[in-house]
């Protein structure tokens, strides 16, 4: 569904992706890990369309979207810092997503699960941390588009919101959707993911799921297999 091919990328004299392949055929849960400057998000974006890649190339569904637009039709995105106009409230800017992209019929399912409708009549730029990602989870999982892309979704979240996130993610995948994630909590990552995709100065050291990381690490214990993948490479 998504294959990244010789992926590069630099700004100015940075170099952040150095001839990153990736090629993620079936639906299941994807999380992308790497220390910060790794090029998470650089590669993310690049396959938003947001960043233009140096040299390479990415296809979705065998469709590369370079000159393209209409590919992202197939992507929700849940961005690790949204911003949306603070004079605007939830329910003004719930509906204006809706009048962007069309209406959704899981938008109420969804402000009840998170507990959305108590600030709906909140102006954006009075919410809370948590209040602002349940909003950003609305309206990312309310389009029901197949391909799920959550930068950081636990950010601010309760245990019961957490837990409701982690129940939606998994019926998201049953329902046949491929769901990039990115995260720095690691249990987070350990409980929900199906592979793994390590990235370090801008390429991939490691894609697999977490018993072959284990034991290429020689680690039983997940973040210890991770912190051994940095240390192995930079040795």
């Amino acid at each position: 569904m998504i294959k990244v091919q010789d992926l590069h990328k630099k700004f100015q004299k940075n170099i952040v992706l150095s001839g990153v392949n990736l090629e993620l055929k079936e639906s299941g849960i994807y999380s992308i890990l790497g220390p910060n400057g790794s090029g998470k998000t650089t590669l993310i974006k690049s396959i938003l369309g947001m960043v233009l890649p140096t040299k390479g190339s990415i296809k979705i569904n065998d469709k590369s979207i370079k000159a393209a637009w209409d590919y992202r039709k197939q992507i929700d995105y849940l961005p690790q810092i949204a911003n949306f106009p603070s004079n605007l409230k939830v329910k003004e800017l719930i509906s204006m997503i809706k009048d962007l992209r069309g209406n959704s019929k899981r938008d109420k399912e969804l402000i009840n699960l998170f507990g959305v409708e108590k600030f709906l009549d909140k102006k954006v730029g009075t919410l809370s941390g948590g209040m602002k990602q349940k909003t950003n989870i609305v309206l990312a999982f309310m389009f029901d588009s197949p391909i799920l892309i959550l930068d950081e979704p636990t950010t601010g979240l309760d245990p019961v919101a957490l837990i409701h996130l982690k129940e939606l993610i998994q019926k998201e995948k049953e329902r046949g959707k491929l769901i990039l994630i990115t995260s720095h909590i690691m249990s987070f990552v350990e409980e929900i993911t199906d592979e793994i995709v390590f990235l370090l100065e801008g390429n991939v050291h490691f894609e697999g799921n977490i018993s072959e990381l284990k034991k290429q690490t020689s680690e039983q214990n997940f973040e210890r297999a991770i912190a051994s993948l940095l240390i192995s490479n930079h040795v």
